[in-house]
């Protein structure tokens, strides 16, 4: 039994060292995924729920936050390899009633979104969990030893003793084989799923191959414009950020999904009495657009939470001006308890964390994977931060937030409720610190 121990032992040193890279981010076998959109004037979040087989169904949701309902939202899955589509309409509403369309094969494929004149085109893969080498060890190898014993049992009873040695000796390498499977198996990385995009060799920027590049690849470079290029205040405009490599020049088509969307982007007056946080439609490769309205004239901010496939997370600015006159814009919509943020320390100090929370009177939807947000923009627009509600329990908001130097602050504290997304604006003093 001493060889068989040895080949044994060498299994298992190949498995380990043999063992397939993780995943990659963002590429997870069986899980849902979940785009925020703007579009048709409407806040919402699409769902694509993981599928385990197929061919076979692929279920698709659209969750509504503001307003709660909408229009009828046309979905078109086409596979990116062979060019297959499957069409379905969706109705926005706060619980998502999911759709079935069918999807042929694993990979890469395109949602097409459609509503109110606008489209936007998400790109997505469908993935199967192909299971590990070692479950088929394990299930393998108890059914050898079954086998074998079976045999070195019926080998015995015709006294034939040797045989029956070999195939009891057989069974016991095939249950060791089984059992230091499943003892290694949980330290290995699992293999990827069926569907996922290669994680070494040449890249494809566009339709040109590049190699992969040492460290990661580099940030995004954004353009800002709007179409038309100077809007008036009062009308309906495009806001359009184009993304480019700067190594390459290509457009940049590798956004992954974070905190729920592909971009999250905030736009500002410069005084700060004009506030939107939205999420673009990738309308082109590289090419993220979201139609707006201003109320008011003057110089506008704009700024575009993203994040690049092994890259990182980033922040891009740009700017645009708006002509014309100031119109009536309808008043905002209180918050439900009508709360004023609380900051503790009341004048906090630069570099060192405040607290800030927020009376909401009502228990939050979760919107983009989150209770709340607190979005923070200096008053010259240097600088813009944005962090996460603490997950303090309902009918309050509570934030940490550090302030980078001292002056005043705009503040925006948000989360869902209902039909609607909720907007508290407030401003913050900063000191200086002392010492």
């Amino acid at each position: 039994m001493i060889r068989p121990l040895r080949v044994l032992c060498l299994v298992a040193v190949l498995l380990l060292a043999g063992a397939a890279p993780a995943a990659a981010h963002n590429v997870t076998a069986g899980a849902d995924l979940r785009f925020a959109q703007t579009i048709a004037g409407a806040e919402l979040t699409v769902v694509i729920k993981g599928t385990s087989r197929v061919p076979g169904p692929l279920l698709i949701g659209v969750i509504a936050y503001e307003p709660a309902t909408g229009p009828p939202i046309g979905l078109e899955v086409r596979s990116v390899e062979d060019g297959h589509k499957a069409t379905a309409t969706a109705q926005p509403s706060a619980t998502p009633r999911y759709v079935k369309l069918a999807v042929e094969r694993t990979g890469p494929h395109e949602l097409r979104l459609t509503a109110g004149g606008e489209v936007a085109v998400l790109p997505f893969r469908v993935l199967v969990d192909r299971g590990s080498a070692g479950e088929f060890l394990i299930y393998g190898g108890l059914l050898v030893a079954g086998l074998l014993l079976v045999g070195g049992l019926l080998t015995g009873a015709l006294s034939r003793r040797t045989p029956a040695m070999l195939l009891a000796g057989g069974a016991a390498a095939a249950v060791t084989v089984a059992a230091m499977v499943v003892v290694f198996e949980p330290a290995l990385p699992p293999p990827p799923p069926d569907g996922a995009a290669p994680t070494a060799g040449p890249q494809t920027v566009g339709a040109q191959a590049v190699g992969a590049q040492a460290g990661g690849r580099p940030f995004a470079q954004g353009r800002v414009t709007t179409l038309p290029a100077r809007p008036a205040a009062g009308e309906e405009f495009t806001l359009r950020l184009d993304l480019t490599d700067g190594s390459t020049g290509h457009p940049v088509d590798d956004l992954v999904l974070h905190h729920e969307a592909l971009a999250h982007l905030v736009v500002t007056s410069e005084d700060g009495a004009y506030f939107r946080h939205l999420h673009p439609l990738r309308t082109a490769p590289g090419r993220l657009e979201v139609r707006l309205r201003a109320d008011r004239p003057g110089r506008f901010l704009a700024y575009a939470e993203l994040e690049r496939e092994d890259s990182g997370g980033q922040l891009l600015s740009g700017e645009f001006g708006v002509a014309g006159h100031a119109v009536a814009a309808p008043p905002p919509v209180p918050p439900a308890t009508g709360g004023t943020p609380v900051v503790r320390p009341s004048v906090p100090v630069a570099g060192r964390p405040a607290a800030i929370e927020v009376g909401i009177g009502v228990t939050p939807r979760q919107w983009l994977g989150m209770s709340g947000h607190l979005i923070v923009r200096s008053r010259d627009g240097t600088f813009l931060g944005h962090v996460h509600e603490m997950g303090v329990p309902a009918p309050r908001l509570r934030f940490t937030f550090s302030f980078p130097a001292p002056g005043r602050y705009l503040a925006w504290a948000q989360y869902a409720a209902g039909d609607r997304i909720v907007t508290v604006p407030f401003t913050v003093e900063v000191a200086e610190a002392l010492g």
